[in-house]
Order: C-alpha cells, then sequence, then structure tokens
C-alpha cells in the first residue's frame, strides 16, 4: 500500500465509487460478501487498492496545502517538481492561530516585527504525490490557496 486505508467515514462517502471500483474488477455486492468472509485478506487488499486509487488522485489535483499551529502557520503551493512555502510564526508567545482570536490578531499584526514570515522553494526528493501526503500525514490540509495568494500578492509588491 502506497498511502493509507481511506476510514470507514470516507469509505461510506465514497460507497458508489467504491461499487464501480469492484464492477470494474468484475466483483458484485454477492462476490463481495463472500470474499469478505470467505476471504477477508483479498477483501482487504481490494481495499487498499481502491485507497490508493483514490490518493492518488486526490494528491495528484492538489495545488495548495495549509497547517495551523499555534504559533505557526505553514502555507505550500505544490508544483509539479517543486514546492514553494510561506510560513509565519507569531513571536508572541500567547497568540494562539488555531483560535478566531488568533487569526484575527494576525490580521492586524501580519507586517509587524511580532510576526516571522519566511519564504521558502524546494525541490520534491521524492514523488511529488508521496511529499503532499507526507505533509497531509503531518497534519496539513487541502486549502483553496486563498490565503497563500493573499500573502504571495502582497510579498511580491
Amino acid at each position: 500500500m502506497k498511502y493509507t486505508r481511506l476510514t470507514k467515514e470516507q469509505l461510506e462517502e465514497l460507497h458508489p465509487e467504491f461499487i464501480n471500483f469492484l464492477a470494474t474488477q468484475s466483483i458484485d455486492k454477492a462476490e463481495w460478501d463472500k470474499l469478505k468472509t470467505e476471504k477477508p485478506e483479498v477483501a482487504e487488499q481490494e481495499l487498499d487498492v481502491f485507497s490508493d486509487l483514490i490518493w492518488e488522485g486526490v494528491l495528484s489535483r492538489a495545488i495548495y496545502l495549509e497547517h495551523f499551529s499555534k504559533n505557526h502557520i505553514f502555507l505550500f503551493h505544490c508544483f509539479e517538481k517543486h514546492i514553494e512555502s510561506i510560513i509565519l510564526k507569531s513571536l508572541v508567545a500567547e497568540t494562539d492561530f488555531l483560535t478566531k482570536e488568533g487569526l484575527q490578531w494576525l490580521s492586524d499584526n501580519m507586517f509587524t516585527e511580532t510576526i516571522e514570515m519566511k519564504v521558502g522553494k524546494k525541490e520534491y526528493t521524492e514523488e511529488r504525490n508521496t511529499s503532499i501526503f507526507q505533509l497531509i500525514q503531518q497534519g496539513a490540509f487541502l486549502s483553496d490557496g486563498q490565503l497563500y495568494q493573499q500573502i504571495n500578492s502582497i510579498i511580491q509588491s
């Protein structure tokens, strides 16, 4: 397995897609039920293959990621061969970017000496999707890139 198995909730959300996936393998409901009871290891393998297919599709379309922690915000723009980042760090210990108040504080103090901002660029050391998946495993999530674009446009001007 290249990535990780989808959760029970994710699999339930993707139920129609999973049915289609099984159909492409000539597995109908009766066959699936039989597999689960008589050959659970084969059923597990099917779930793993399906999960990898879904992850591969999601990661291939990923363009922006965000990761928030108490005092840091990591913004990523994913390209084909490299990833660019903007890292914001609060130099005020009480700041909590995980709260609405913390984000408002960031908005009010973005370009003051209380915010440290770093910009970076890194070539992928592994395959693009594997690198993006690792960031997701560490707590990043897919985003529309609005925050990245806003801050980047200010930095560029």
